[in-house]
């Protein structure tokens, strides 16, 4: 595993829940703690290591805020 870099556009992110809920390894959770501008908590990763580059989250993000990149 930690095969694939996973970042979030916090910017774009209306903190829906929707990656966190279909993540199968628990490598998102919503960021309660800093607003993005637009007022929103966004998505933050919490075990970039768990990441198995399953493109669910990718896929369920209706803000086009996540990406996946394999690592070199």
């Amino acid at each position: 595993m930690g095969s694939f870099t996973l970042s979030i556009r916090e910017e774009r992110c209306k903190g829906c829940e929707l990656c966190v809920s279909v993540c199968p390894k628990g490598v998102l959770a919503i960021n309660k703690d800093k607003p993005n501008a637009a007022g929103y908590f966004p998505a933050s990763v919490v075990a970039q290591d768990e990441c198995v580059g399953c493109q669910s989250c990718v896929r369920m993000c209706p803000d086009v805020a996540i990406r996946i990149e394999k690592k070199d």
